[in-house]
């Protein structure tokens, strides 16, 4: 999706307040703290993204690593989604100006069509909270990066977003949807993210009516945020599959994670 496009489309769907916030909050956005210490993981290596492109990647982002990088590809679960739209497989994936990666439509939590140990770097920003069964996605994710590549993850910061008002999810919850393999069409959270979704901020959403029949049929759109995480959750998440963790932060609109391959 180029520049114009990103900003057409909640022109369109949105309206003009929305973009214009949009606009201002992007636009002054800082790195994160250490920056300098990321980037040399990236720069200049051949990685694949799981839910994206995304703005916090992009040159004035949170970790501003699309220009860095030598190519990328990216992982979409449908043809269609809530936030690009309309989208096909093939060498299209435009992550940095008119460089373009592999667009693969798969599940996040099954690559099973691609090869372990090919990629330098997997990213992943605002998705996994998305995810039924965290620990097999991430198992995915490990399994297609080369030892001693890096796995850079980010998912929204519950004080101040649309899980302002849930609980943080325990690790052992997490843990046993893991062993009773759980899959993408769980709804076992769906009366907890009824009851306590911050609407107030989630302008996606646009009434509590549209939002939950949107959530009913989650497998389609996988909006839902299955989990709430904290950063003791995703280090604990990375701890259990003896992820070396290099950085950690959750003083933004993000918690963030970044760890390497053993």
């Amino acid at each position: 999706m180029n520049l114009i496009s990103r900003f057409i489309r909640p022109l369109k769907r949105y309206g003009f307040s929305y973009t214009l916030r949009r606009i201002i909050t992007k636009s002054f956005e800082s790195k994160i703290k250490g920056y300098a210490e990321i980037e040399q993981y990236f720069k200049n290596k051949e990685g694949i993204e799981i839910g994206g492109p995304s703005e916090v990647f992009r040159l004035f982002g949170y970790i501003p690593i699309y220009t860095k990088i030598r190519n990328l590809d990216g992982v979409n679960f449908s043809n269609n989604t809530i936030w690009e739209g309309d989208i096909f497989a093939g060498n299209n994936y435009v992550f940095n100006g008119k460089k373009a990666g592999k667009q693969f439509i798969i599940d996040a939590s099954d690559l099973s069509s691609l090869d372990s140990k090919q990629y330098d770097f997997l990213v992943s920003s605002n998705c996994l909270e998305h995810i039924a069964n965290p620990i097999k996605a991430l198992m995915e994710w490990l399994r297609v990066v080369k030892q001693g590549g890096v796995i850079l993850v980010l998912v929204p910061n519950n004080k101040n977003g649309i899980d302002k008002y849930r609980p943080v999810t325990k690790f052992t919850h997490i843990l046993e949807d893991f062993q009773k393999n759980v899959g993408e069409d769980d709804l076992t959270h769906l009366d907890e993210v009824l009851e306590n979704h911050n609407l107030e901020v989630d302008i996606e959403a646009r009434d509590f009516q549209y939002f939950k029949n949107r959530s009913l049929n989650n497998y389609n759109h996988r909006t839902i945020h299955h989990h709430v995480f904290d950063i003791n959750l995703l280090k604990e998440l990375f701890i259990y599959l003896n992820i070396e963790i290099i950085l950690t932060d959750d003083k933004y609109t993000f918690v963030t994670v970044l760890g390497k391959k053993r």
